[in-house]
Order: C-alpha cells, then structure tokens, then sequence
C-alpha cells in the first residue's frame, strides 16, 4: 500500500475505506473484516455517522496492532466551542476503543471551527491525535483558519471526483503543503460518472473497472481516497489499483470531463451549516 507523508511527518495509507451511511451493525463489521483481508488498514468515520462503536469493535475484534491501522473521525458541527470539542473528541476515541487517533478532522465550516481548530491543537499536543485536519474547507475558511491557528491543518478531506475535480482548490492546498483527501471518489452513484464513455475506454485499454480507473486517476494526483463499499468484491476491486498506470494522455483525457459538478452538501451554503448546529 502506497503511503503519502504529510506536511508534520506522519504517514497516511493512500487509500482506505470509508463508511459514510453504513447504518447496520452487521454490514459494517463485515466490510471491515472484508477490507483487512484485502490489505486495508486505513478506515474513515464521523460522530454523525454513528457507527464509529461498530468500527471499534471490529478493529478490535481483528487482532491487527494498532500501530498497523490508520484510524480517521471527525468532530460534529453541534460542538462549537474548546470544551465542546475535547469532551467529543474523547467520546469519539472510547467507541473507538483506542487510546489516539491517527486524524481528527473538523467536518465541516461551521460556526466556531477556530475554537475548535485550538482544542484540536491541544489533543495533537498531548499525543492523542497524531494529525490534525479539516473537512469541506475552501480556501477562504483555511484563510481564517490560519489566521488564529499555531498548527497547519495536515489535509484537507473534499468532495473530490472526475465530474468534481477541484482543481483550483486542488493547486490551492498543493501550494500549502496541505494534503487533499476525496470523499465520494466514485461520485456516490450520483452523475453517473460511472458510466462515462471516456472512463469506459480508458477502462478497457487497462482491462479495468471504471471505479479502478477513477481511483487510479486521484492516487496520480496524489489525493487521499477512501472508497465506500460494503460489497466483498468491490472492497477487492477498489484497492486492486496499484499494479498498472494511466498514461500522460489518458490522465489530460480524464482532465477534460470535469463538469465542476457537485453531488452533494455545499460549504458556501451557510442556511444549512446553521441548521447543521441542532442535528447530533
């Protein structure tokens, strides 16, 4: 597994799993066994995801070292201030059975996240997260953020696929020494990237599936991707991407498909960061 180090040092597996509306017990626990068998050991979760307990227990349950997994959570937009976000955070490392974690990241822009961004820089202080980062964060909210903060943000975890490339943020966070992680690589089903004719042929030129192809396509550009899935095959499917390479050409083919097409929650929408604040 290919790993990229980040602006303090720390190591990050290029791809992981994540588990974003995995919302059964069962579900969880078996994509997770389904991932270590397949060489995952970097796993990506939330407070509002609820199931960060179900990740701990089957991490636990797996008698993999510690030292061995990546462990990423992130702190809700409900907890807005210094206090709020130690208390969340050490809630968050219990059900997840391990005394720290490798990242902490803010979710999203919303109200407080300076306060939030100093809790978070005393943890990393004390040893209990290893990186600190954010989530959703364009470039004038990492303005703000580093107008108050000691410690400069490890990543920044993004919508990110072809359809969204974010290549102005992309540049943005590269010039920072900032690394860029996707979430919804494969563009969560929606826009239906997964059918698009351009992937389509590049995935045959490689004897491919277009989600390798897409995944391929971030790991290139040195972005951080945590496909979800809880199907066994897929789980295989989506770390089996690291035994061949798309040309220059197919990489400006892919360049070309970009749609600047969001899917889903946006961090300019501040109607909805407000009501964000009341859901647990």
């Amino acid at each position: 597994m290919k790993q990229l180090k980040l602006n303090n040092g720390q190591m990050i597996p290029q791809l992981g799993l994540g588990v974003f509306k995995v919302q059964d017990a069962n579900d969880l626990r078996r994509s997770v066994t389904d991932a270590l068998k397949s060489g995952y050991r970097h796993f990506d979760t939330a407070a509002i995801y609820h199931n960060e307990a179900w990740l701990g227990e089957a991490l636990a349950e797996s008698g993999i070292k510690r030292e061995e997994l990546f462990i990423t959570s992130k702190v809700w937009n409900s907890h807005t201030t210094y206090e709020d976000t130690i208390t969340a955070f050490h809630e968050s490392l219990k059900k997840l059975q391990t005394d720290y974690l490798d990242l902490y990241l803010i979710h999203w822009p919303s109200e407080g996240y300076n306060e939030k961004w100093r809790a978070m820089e005393s943890l990393y202080a004390e040893g209990l997260i290893k990186s600190i980062g954010v989530s959703n964060f364009e470039k004038p909210h990492i303005e703000k953020l580093l107008t108050t903060a000691k410690v400069k943000p490890a990543i920044d975890q993004v919508e990110t696929h072809p359809y969204f490339q974010q290549k102005k943020l992309h540049d943005y966070l590269k010039s920072l020494d900032i690394a860029h992680e996707a979430w919804g690589p494969l563009g969560q089903g929606k826009g239906h990237v997964l059918e698009d004719p351009t992937l389509a042929k590049i995935a045959d030129a490689h004897n491919k599936s277009i989600a390798q192809i897409i995944l391929r396509w971030h790991l290139q550009r040195d972005i951080v991707v945590i496909p979800k899935s809880i199907h066994t095959e897929r789980i295989a499917q989506n770390i089996d991407v690291f035994d061949f390479t798309l040309t220059d050409e197919e990489m400006t083919l892919i360049s070309m498909i970009d749609k600047n097409q969001r899917g889903s929650g946006d961090p300019n929408d501040t109607e909805w960061l407000k009501e964000s604040l009341n859901r647990n």
